[in-house]
């Protein structure tokens, strides 16, 4: 019971680390907007964390990212509550891609690579959704502003579609490619 703790606490750590490594790096993320938001392929390893641990181990690998943004110094925050919801929420949201973890790991059992393949791309997408819809929230309340005459609901929607919609696809491509061969790698100590 304790080696499976200390195992999922090394791996959400590491896991979350790289997610940062992913999102700071230059030459692995394209920053679209000076405000945030960049497309990169630094959610996968949340989504790792979520398809191996479950949805405890996605929520808190997310949570740990977004802490982490704030840490490091490359959140953009101009309000405390602007900043949790872009930041500690819209990240820990992408862990909800863990309610497919037992599936896919079901399916990787069976040997069902169709079934197990078509279980993570809903996974990203359930996971890539809710972070939209947290940082397109945060869009509406607090950056209504940005730009004058243009409506504020549409401004969000292209701001946050711009690099989530990409990210989603780069992430369900890179994804697709770690697990096609490989797919028991998923499978968690649990």
């Amino acid at each position: 019971m304790r080696t499976k703790r200390t195992l999922f606490l090394i791996e959400v750590a590491i896991f979350t680390a790289l997610a940062l490594m992913l999102d700071l790096v230059p030459f692995l993320s394209f920053k679209i907007w000076a405000q945030g938001g960049s497309i990169s392929l630094a959610m996968i390893p949340i989504f790792i964390v979520a398809f191996r641990w479950g949805l405890k181990g996605g929520l808190l690998s997310g949570f740990l990212w977004g802490v982490l943004q704030v840490a490091v110094g490359s959140a953009y925050i101009l309000v405390p509550w602007q900043g949790v919801l872009d930041y500690g929420v819209a990240f820990t949201v992408i862990g909800f891609a863990g309610v497919f973890a037992k599936r896919i790991q079901r399916a990787v059992k069976e040997g069902n690579t169709k079934r197990s393949l078509a279980y993570i791309m809903a996974g990203v997408f359930l996971g890539s959704i809710l972070r939209f819809a947290a940082h397109f929230a945060a869009g509406v309340v607090f950056f209504g502003s940005a730009i004058d005459g243009m409506n504020v609901w549409i401004y969000s929607l292209l701001y946050n579609s711009s690099y989530i919609l990409p990210s989603f696809v780069i992430c369900t491509i890179g994804i697709f490619f770690l697990f096609n061969k490989q797919p028991k790698t998923l499978l968690s100590a649990a």
